[in-house]
């Protein structure tokens, strides 16, 4: 677009006419640009455009057609083949959907400093929180787990189901641990909420949601898997007791399968070296106590 450089000799006292001369342009089209600089085509895809990285940039994992759905629930349908022009010209690519030459994707820098350092101890509830995701495959697809445990009696206080891995799937997760918590009348502001670098945990969903709660984030290594290996062995164990212990038809006979485990017999029913053959429920239950009594 040469038009504001006219418009910019013209402030500067040279004619339009002159300077369309020299650069050969017709006049007719710079006036109907001038009175119209932004045309209402260009003005709609910037919209769009802001409308798609918002969703981009919240779930990078997400294709175009995923995106086309978040930009209409903001407000700026269009087609998919609109989102996809406008996604491609901007090379928002979803992480997962184009294979990479060389090496793979790194995960994204961290959001938030290491505060935990692999020190998975905590000398009361809600002071140290772990959260991570894990999936399995059913007969109609994929389901994700996002929990949250908490370190003092490894008891699971908020999980979240779902049939994609989104930044929603990890923010459901800790409101659920906080209202569960709030049940309880604990109290869970300054509690560090630790992971690792996917996606979902550095999106703007989740960061908001710690600071919503007054919670602080923690973020591992790259490539470390020490760094959250508390709660692997959670998802190591409900590997073998749920997850491969048959195949599933459907996506909510597992989450049925998930739940109950979870809330059954890991918490009430299996006792744990680590808390004295205490079930996590039972050590909640017992460790005020024992507090009381020894004050």
């Amino acid at each position: 677009m040469i038009y504001p450089l006219v418009r910019e000799l013209a402030v500067d006292g040279i004619p339009v006419a002159v300077t369309c001369r020299v650069l050969k342009i017709a006049r007719q089209p710079y006036y109907r640009w001038l009175a119209n600089p932004v045309r209402t085509s260009d003005l709609a895809r910037a919209y769009r455009a802001n409308a798609l990285f918002d969703a981009h940039r919240d779930d990078p994992e997400f294709g175009y057609r995923f995106l086309v759905d978040e930009a209409a629930a903001s407000g700026q349908p269009m087609a998919t083949r609109t989102a996809w022009a406008i996604c491609a010209a901007n090379r928002w690519w979803s992480v997962f959907g184009k294979p990479r030459r060389g090496k793979g994707v790194r995960p994204g820098p961290p959001v938030h400093d290491d505060r935990v350092n692999r020190v998975f101890t905590a000398s009361a509830p809600n002071q140290l929180w772990l959260t991570d995701i894990t999936e399995h495959w059913t007969a109609e697809g994929k389901v994700y787990l996002c929990a949250v445990k908490d370190v003092h009696s490894n008891r699971i206080v908020g999980y979240s189901i779902d049939a994609r891995m989104k930044s929603r799937l990890a923010v459901t997760a800790v409101e659920n641990a906080v209202a569960r918590r709030a049940a309880d009348g604990a109290e869970v502001a300054g509690c560090i909420v630790h992971s690792d670098r996917g996606s979902q945990f550095r999106s703007r969903k989740f960061v908001h949601a710690l600071n919503r709660h007054q919670l602080t984030g923690s973020m591992g290594r790259v490539g470390a898997a020490g760094d959250n290996a508390a709660m692997e062995s959670f998802f190591s164990l409900l590997q073998k007791n749920v997850l491969d212990r048959r195949s599933w038809a459907t996506r909510q006979q597992l989450r049925i399968e998930i739940v109950t485990w979870i809330e059954r017999t890991y918490h009430r029913r299996r006792r744990q070296a680590g808390l004295g053959r205490l079930t996590p429920i039972e050590y909640e239950t017992i460790t005020p106590t024992m507090a009381a009594q020894a004050a």
